[in-house]
């Protein structure tokens, strides 16, 4: 082996142990969290699903005993099948009430502010408040820890004001992030939050750049923008049906604390073409589970025992690389 290629592995161990210190720190505030508990909708998403979250996702699922697990699914298609009977159309024409005029201020916040307004410009946009329970749900857990910090945060007695903030943060509160260099080329972004993104690529005049000292006559810099995403309580309108989009933690956490109404932005779509633009992958993907189906997968199910789950599952963290590559070259004047 080169003098030059053990240099490199060492680096490398280097920049591995780096990184790991690094997430040693991110994590020493949730040391105590090791297993998260999850509550998982269960009947809905297919059996394939449901076994892989308990036996693989789920702490010590190897050890889950598997007929017991296949029955428990059974029961629970069988009791979804009964409610597409009782509670056909329960998801369809939900209502939705104008912000009161004492949180209107709030809500021009929100419409004035950067984010909001390069994430929401597809489809009509608006803010109202929503029932919660009418919701159409995609997501197919939900993190109980979450409950515990929004409680922290709320107190007993949040006020409207409060709840508002909660569910549209126009001040955009950042997860604790850690990143390095771990090659020339390569970036490693480590979240305990899974909202950790790749956001964008631009292109910058140098004067835009402060704080640093040119490497040469620089031309444009390209930025890789990496970062979390508008953190808003959202919902599509579609169908004459109200899909949740984002915010599912924070609901979860408010109805379970007695908020029955919330509010949200909402996203009125008029087409599929419209749906494919505003919707998340799910949803896009398959729109008629959501929108057609007699009895769909809604919110007030994760707190219907017969339909949900309480999980263990080990803490994770949500790791972002970003590679880029330089290719030049000469080629003949026209």
């Amino acid at each position: 082996m080169r003098w030059s290629d053990l240099m490199d592995n060492e680096r490398r161990d280097e920049q591995d142990d780096a990184l790991q210190l690094a997430l040693d720190r991110i994590t020493s505030d949730e040391a105590a969290r090791v297993v998260h508990e999850c509550v998982y909708l269960t009947g809905r998403p297919p059996l394939s699903d449901f076994r892989y979250f308990m036996t693989v996702v789920a702490e010590n699922g190897h050890r889950a005993n598997e007929r017991a697990l296949i029955e428990e699914w059974r029961a629970a298609a069988a009791h979804i099948a009964e409610l597409r009977r009782q509670e056909v159309g329960i998801a369809d024409n939900p209502s939705i009430e104008p912000v009161p005029r004492r949180l209107e201020a709030l809500r021009d916040r929100v419409l004035e502010d950067p984010i909001f307004r390069h994430a929401f410009q597809v489809v009509p946009t608006d803010i109202g408040f929503v029932e919660l329970d009418r919701l159409v749900v995609w997501q197919k857990f939900v993190n109980r820890d979450h409950l515990n910090l929004v409680k922290e945060r709320l107190g007993p007695s949040p006020s409207d004001e409060d709840i508002f903030k909660t569910c549209l943060p126009f001040e955009h509160p950042k997860p604790p992030m850690k990143w390095m260099q771990t090659h020339k080329d390569t970036f490693v972004l480590v979240s305990p939050s899974n909202d950790l993104r790749f956001l964008d690529s631009v292109v910058l005049d140098p004067s835009q750049v402060v704080g640093r000292s040119p490497t040469g006559a620089e031309a444009a810099i390209i930025g890789l923008v990496v970062g979390f995403g508008s953190n808003f309580l959202n919902a599509v309108h579609a169908e004459n049906r109200l899909v949740l989009v984002n915010g599912t933690h924070r609901a979860y956490s408010l109805r379970s604390m007695g908020v029955t109404h919330a509010p949200c932005i909402i996203q009125h779509v008029s087409t599929r073409d419209e749906l494919q633009a505003a919707a998340t992958s799910d949803l896009k993907a398959n729109p008629d589970l959501y929108l057609r189906h007699p009895r769909p997968s809604m919110f007030r199910d994760y707190f219907n025992p017969k339909l949900s789950k309480i999980v263990p599952v080990p803490r994770r963290l949500r790791q972002v690389t970003v590679k880029f590559t330089v290719d030049a070259s000469d080629f003949p004047a026209m």
